[in-house]
């Protein structure tokens, strides 16, 4: 029997805040603009953290039954360690695309039929980032796809959903918050980077190397801050979110000068930690 505690470690909930960070940054640039409508917000959050919870879920189970998670470290890998049978983990990630497809329909109704192909592109670009005949994570396409829906798609809907527009506010700072996901998804696959290509898995860090992923990461970082001084003149208080900096020196340090995968998980719970309190802070300078 697989226990609570393994679902919920097998959910990755200290990456979670990939989810919740968008939909933070996207709801304070509409509050700038009009009224929030709060049970949409919720919506919102809720119909994230079920997508990032599905796409985790169906990570486990593809990478599972391709054989490409035996000799991984970091969160536990429950098709992998064989804590749930692969089945059961594919079901665990329908369900929770299903609940994430539920809440889409909900807001499509209030709002705009349209968001129902974006949540349709959603869910199928979470599915196929290693499930499939061809997975795009093993195209190099991973961090691309990241920066796309849970930077831009995730944050300017989070705005979409109570203006019915996409100020171009809500464009730049989706920036900052995708550069941060795909921050954490670098540090994430260069900790795999030997084992993926042991089993074929050409993710960007494995075509590049770890020298230029290293570089990567960092830039991802650096750029994500250096935004926030694009935004000022229009947002003077998105200049709230250089406090979050210093969170950024531990991780940076790690994956300039570790190679060893507990370093990495540590420098990947730091990013995951620095995306969140910078958008926290992002969102509270935007509603400012």
């Amino acid at each position: 029997m697989t226990s609570a505690a393994h679902w919920f470690q097998g959910a990755r909930p200290r990456t979670l805040g990939a989810a919740v960070s968008p939909v933070l940054v996207g709801t304070a640039v509409a509050s700038r603009y009009g009224d929030v409508v709060w049970w949409r917000a919720l919506f919102c959050l809720l119909l994230a953290v079920a997508l990032q919870v599905g796409v985790n879920y169906a990570n486990d189970y593809s990478d599972g039954v391709r054989g490409v998670d035996t000799q991984r470290r970091g969160p536990v890998r429950l098709t992998a360690s064989g804590l749930a049978p692969a089945a059961r983990v594919k079901r665990a990630a329908m369900l929770s695309f299903a609940v994430g497809g539920l809440l889409g329909i909900v807001l499509a109704v209030a709002v705009d039929w349209r968001l129902v192909l974006v949540g349709a592109a959603s869910i199928l670009a979470a599915a196929l980032y290693s499930g499939g005949p061809k997975p795009y994570a093993s195209s190099g396409l991973g961090e691309v796809m990241v920066l796309v829906f849970f930077g831009f798609v995730a944050t300017c809907g989070s705005t979409y959903v109570h203006l019915e527009r996409v100020p171009w506010l809500a464009l730049g700072a989706a920036v900052p918050v995708g550069l941060l996901a795909c921050a954490i998804l670098l540090v994430n696959n260069l900790r795999d980077v030997d084992s993926d290509r042991d089993v074929g898995k050409r993710t960007l860090a494995v075509r590049v190397g770890k020298a230029r992923t290293r570089v990567l990461y960092r830039a991802s970082i650096v750029l994500s801050l250096l935004t926030v001084l694009v935004l000022a003149p229009t947002a003077p208080g998105t200049l709230l979110a250089v406090v979050a900096a210093p969170l950024a020196v531990p991780p940076l340090r790690i994956v300039a000068s570790k190679v060893d995968p507990p370093s990495l998980v540590e420098a990947l719970i730091a990013t995951a930690r620095l995306q969140l309190v910078f958008s926290a802070l992002l969102a509270i300078g935007l509603a400012l």
